[in-house]
């Protein structure tokens, strides 16, 4: 089965990029293929454009991922990233340029750090039958390992594109653990700040949950990422 999701995303009520997703499902394996780009008022200061795809295996326990790939563009700088699991550990991570020596003040990714883990995208995927949250999601990137700790925040209605939703609200604490330089400033704020939240609604075609709607705070003001339709 297919299904496909498209966002708009706004810093504040400004537009600033747009994003879509589309997820294939069969019995035994799924797909998930992503793209982002910015907005015409944005690439007057700098064109950003990405493209990930995770692929993976389902199982009892829902999805897992054995391949996760982004490829991060702004302006002239790309980024590729490569990253291989198996049995929610990882095997092998690939960073196209090499990262540069890094700062004394680095937090390395040690091994402990890349067992039992989730990739980016297909963690904000939740299986029929589970909690949304309360969750803790350990999730690595090919660069950075966080935990997103996702707490039960009620439920509200969410409307796009003329159908009517109803959503389970998640706030979320952005809990650093390592593959980031000490003291940061944006990691420091993320750490700090509150109002964080993801939505997550129920898929008409795939009966799954996944994000409809999200609030995350930053140092030059709100960003919100909504579907720009739902079905359910």
């Amino acid at each position: 089965m297919r299904h496909r999701t498209d966002y708009k995303v706004t810093l504040g009520a400004l537009p600033i990029a747009r994003a879509s997703f589309v997820t294939e499902v069969n019995q035994k394996s799924y797909t998930i293929s992503g793209r982002f780009n910015s907005s015409a008022i944005v690439d007057i200061i700098t064109k950003i454009s990405a493209e990930t795809k995770v692929t993976g295996t389902m199982s009892g326990a829902g999805m897992r991922a054995d391949r996760y790939t982004l490829v991060y563009q702004s302006g002239k700088k790309k980024h590729i990233y490569d990253v291989r699991y198996r049995n929610g550990n990882v095997t092998e991570t690939t960073v196209d340029p090499e990262p540069r020596r890094r700062p004394r003040n680095w937090i390395a990714v040690g091994p402990e750090d890349l067992k039992a883990v989730l990739d980016p995208i297909s963690s904000l995927v939740i299986p029929d039958g589970e909690a949304a949250c309360p969750r803790t999601l350990p999730v690595y990137d090919g660069e950075s390992r966080m935990d997103l700790v996702l707490t039960p925040k009620g439920r509200e209605k969410f409307k796009a594109g003329g159908a009517e939703v109803e959503a389970v609200v998640c706030s979320v604490r952005y809990v650093p653990k390592s593959g980031f330089r000490k003291g940061r400033k944006d990691i420091e704020y993320l750490r700090k700040a509150g109002g964080m939240e993801i939505w997550f609604a129920k898929t008409g075609a795939l009966k799954l949950y996944a994000p409809v709607h999200a609030r995350v705070p930053t140092q030059m003001g709100t960003i919100y990422v909504s579907a720009v339709e739902v079905d359910g």
